[in-house]
């Protein structure tokens, strides 16, 4: 099946199996490899995107259902020169380690902030108990989180 949609700004199409995810086509067909593949469940929110303004699983997400819909990633939240506040503050508070679930945090806390730009701790711990890391603790997470609010 072939699919229209608006990916990061610009008008695609995609050729797709009915049953294949969002995450695998935004991946795989389109190569946009910032979304990552961990558990394919919606449990660790490394491949976490926008779709429609609205934070989801990609892999929860058929790809089917991004029919004439928006999807933003990790690759369409920075200008052309400079890195998004959020991915900036991740890299200034020093909240990147392994890599791999940063793209779905910085997606999630971009959402957050576009939501409620000065959140309390409590919204921050609600806005990010989708997203697992095993490298960093959450302090320097939460550190971005604050730095980037701070900025905006």
């Amino acid at each position: 099946m072939r699919i229209s949609l608006t990916v990061n700004g610009e008008p695609l199409e995609a050729d797709l199996w009915g049953g294949e995810s969002l995450l695998m086509v935004l991946r795989d067909t389109l190569e946009l490899p910032g979304s990552k593949n961990a558990c394919e469940q919606g449990e660790c929110g490394s491949c976490s995107v926008l779709l429609d303004g609205a934070l989801v699983c990609s892999c929860l997400v058929l790809g089917a259902q991004a029919e004439g819909h928006e999807v933003v990633t990790i690759e369409g939240l920075a200008g052309d020169e400079d890195l998004h506040p959020v991915q900036q503050a991740f890299v200034d508070a020093g909240a990147v380690q392994c890599g791999f679930c940063t793209p779905g945090l910085v997606v999630a806390v971009a959402d957050l902030l576009e939501r409620s730009p000065h959140p309390g701790e409590d919204e921050i711990r609600e806005a990010l108990s989708g997203n697992l890391c095993r490298c960093t603790g959450y302090a320097k997470i939460f550190d971005a989180v604050r730095l980037a609010a701070e900025r905006a």
